[in-house]
């Protein structure tokens, strides 16, 4: 599933992120994060993790998401890779076919995270540079991806996808993965589609025995898909959301953690799967 978030950042949150990774910055090397084969075909700048900016720039990422219904419904978040940032402009500007790798390990959190979802948030106008698209490769063919700034991509770790090189100015992103709570990529599309299916019918019905009903049938797919064990420091609590207006919650407890799904996430905005442009630092560190 290909999924496009729009204003995942705000004005302030995008301002704050491009004043950060100006050229001032600890711009290093792309490959140094690279695997033996993302290595051959990476060339791009990437931010030192270990840099103030870097950890400034993880918590603003990481509370947008945090706020974000869409992302959760879809994503359905175990753990988050630290995000990371990058830049392509001048001869370092592309990065060329390659698969993600299938477990990265965090310096942030010293821990594995499988790379079931691949997320890029872009940073940088797509009118301030020319070429830069994510191409990610599904049973469909190539889809290409560049969006605006602020807007957020999600696809499917196990892609082939690349950047193309950037010919005009520069193109700044954040891009991380998620391990979900559900590994499985079809398991996950069912059930964000009944979840955003669930907030159209509430919209147009209200709470009816029949949106309950869908309602336990969500949660009982959820139920023995899930894998909630151990679940990282990044892994996202759900924000108290809006009530849809069947006024159902339709929250389930997992430890902890309250996850706003099956039919409670966000009210007015549903999920559009369309073609859209990319922009994706996608890879082993991309």
């Amino acid at each position: 599933m290909l999924l496009h978030l729009r204003n995942v950042l705000t004005p302030e949150e995008l301002h704050t992120a491009q004043s950060l990774l100006g050229d001032d910055a600890p711009w290093l090397e792309g490959r140094i994060s690279a695997g033996a084969q993302a290595a051959t075909v990476k060339n791009n700048a990437q931010l030192s993790q270990s840099s103030t900016q870097a950890k400034q720039l993880q918590a603003l990422i990481l509370s947008a998401l945090k706020r974000d219904a869409l992302f959760f419904s879809a994503a359905l978040p175990r753990k988050i890779f630290n995000p990371l940032f990058n830049r392509y402009r001048g001869d370092a500007n592309h990065f060329g076919p390659h698969v993600d790798g299938a477990v990265m390990h965090s310096q942030a959190t010293g821990e594995w995270v499988r790379t079931d979802v691949s997320c890029t948030v872009f940073l940088s106008d797509p009118t301030s540079y020319d070429g830069g698209e994510l191409l990610v490769q599904d049973t469909y063919g190539s889809r290409g991806v560049k969006l605006a700034a602020g807007d957020a991509v999600l696809y499917p770790g196990t892609s082939v996808h690349e950047v193309t090189p950037v010919t005009r100015g520069e193109r700044v992103a954040s891009f991380f993965w998620i391990e979900s709570m559900v590994r499985s990529d079809e398991q996950r599309r069912t059930l964000f589609e009944l979840d955003m299916n669930l907030l159209k019918l509430r919209a147009q019905l209200g709470e009816t025995p029949e949106t309950t009903a869908l309602t336990g049938v969500y949660h009982n797919l959820l139920r023995p898909w899930a894998n909630t064990s151990a679940a990282h420091e990044h892994a996202l609590p759900a924000p108290h959301f809006q009530r849809t207006a069947a006024q159902h919650d339709c929250r389930c407890a997992v430890g902890t953690r309250r996850l706003a799904v099956g039919g409670a996430t966000r009210t007015g905005r549903v999920a559009r799967l369309q073609r859209i442009r990319p922009s994706d630092d996608g890879g082993c560190g991309v």
